[in-house]
């Protein structure tokens, strides 16, 4: 199936704008978005494309999927499956062919990009950022919501030097709150994460005290650990005096930190995360088609949340079954438009919607995916 590019992007974006107004964008807080149109409120599709695409990848985007597969498979008729299996395993499976797309909290490693062209018959492949989320530094303790941190105490705090709640290191930023007299346990994730990456460079970046270089990894044995973003969450829940890293789509009723932010404390959200973006450069290695960013972690920005993930999605620019290369190549067009951006922040993705000016970067390189 060959799709002229000038038209299938007018025809799409008309067909979303009208399925959008009719669909039902609730997404699920479970950790794999499965095919059909079912779940879409009954509203038939465009027909305007046809096969099945699937991915695999990051655990934060799960919500964000969910929403984008549901309407754009009401659109278009489509097939699009996500597995959130983890930011590692889902690179792993696009690079052995395994799966058609990945999103990944990390971004690709130089040989990791040379076994993606490999894979991709000798084309270098898109990574292009299309899920931003602040990640919640989240707690469980009865009575209190937020609590005010440095970066030195949090990182002091998941290297288990700081074991109490009522520590005066913590106690001195949070005047007037009572805090318990409770050991510290802190959570993080069993699997390859770029949760844990992205996590660890801001500690790097913000704090003198973090020791380790950030990897998917967590490089601390004996601690207590879960896979899977709702795995964290899931076990601080039922642990009291718990503290974790998670995507904040996910964390629930869990108490939140306030980082220090140019000498205030600055709460998460998903508009103080786009700032980060916005004020930082692209990553060395990037390109038209690589469109990593080096992202300014140091706590030096006002009003910009520090702890923040980039998801990128990856993907061909050559398929050799051509419908793939179309579904993939509307999919993505989708996700980085206006309208997916939005629909997914209201399914309760969690993400902030990327700038105009870095949807056209995306849009460019989205467009050097061949269809025929």
């Amino acid at each position: 199936m060959k799709i002229a590019r000038h038209r299938t992007a007018a025809g799409l974006a008309l067909s979303l704008s009208l399925v959008l107004a009719a669909c039902s964008s609730g997404a699920g807080n479970g950790e794999s978005t499965g095919s059909g149109a079912a779940s879409t409120s009954g509203t038939q599709s465009s027909g305007s494309l046809s096969g099945t695409i699937n991915g695999s990848g990051a655990s934060s985007q799960v919500n964000a999927q969910q929403a984008w597969r549901d309407n754009f498979t009401a659109a278009t008729g489509a097939v699009v499956n996500y597995d959130a299996t983890g930011s590692g395993t889902g690179r792993e499976q696009f690079l052995a062919g395994k799966v058609d797309y990945a999103g990944t909290d990390s971004a690709l490693k130089e040989d990791e990009v040379a076994a993606a062209t490999e894979r991709c018959g000798g084309e270098s492949p898109i990574e292009v950022p299309l899920y931003i989320s602040p990640i919640a530094i989240a707690f469980n303790l009865d009575g209190i919501d937020s609590v005010n941190m440095s970066a030195d105490v949090i990182a002091k705090i998941f290297k288990q030097e700081i074991t109490n709640w009522n520590d005066p290191a913590i106690a001195k930023l949070n005047d007037g709150v009572k805090l318990p007299d409770m050991p510290i346990i802190p959570v993080n994730r069993a699997d390859d994460s770029g949760t844990s990456k992205n996590f660890q460079q801001y500690l790097v970046e913000s704090s003198g005290e973090w020791d380790y270089k950030p990897e998917d990894t967590w490089p601390i044995t004996g601690t207590q650990s879960a896979e899977k973003t709702s795995g964290v969450v899931n076990l601080v829940s039922s642990t009291p005096g718990a503290i974790t890293y998670a995507d904040a789509s996910q964390i629930g009723d869990l108490g939140t930190v306030a980082v220090e932010v140019a000498g205030d404390f600055l709460a998460y959200s998903p508009e103080a995360a786009a700032a980060i973006v916005d004020n930082s450069a692209p990553a060395p290695d990037a390109t038209d088609r690589i469109l990593t960013v080096d992202l300014k972690r140091d706590g030096s920005v006002k009003g910009a949340y520090p702890v923040v993930l980039v998801s990128y999605l990856v993907a061909c620019t050559h398929y050799d079954n051509a419908d793939t290369a179309s579904v993939v190549k509307e999919y993505f067009t989708y996700m980085a438009s206006q309208d997916g951006q939005k629909i997914a922040a209201e399914a309760n993705g969690g993400n902030a919607p990327i700038s105009d000016n870095l949807r056209k970067q995306v849009m460019a390189a989205v467009d050097q995916i061949k269809t025929n």
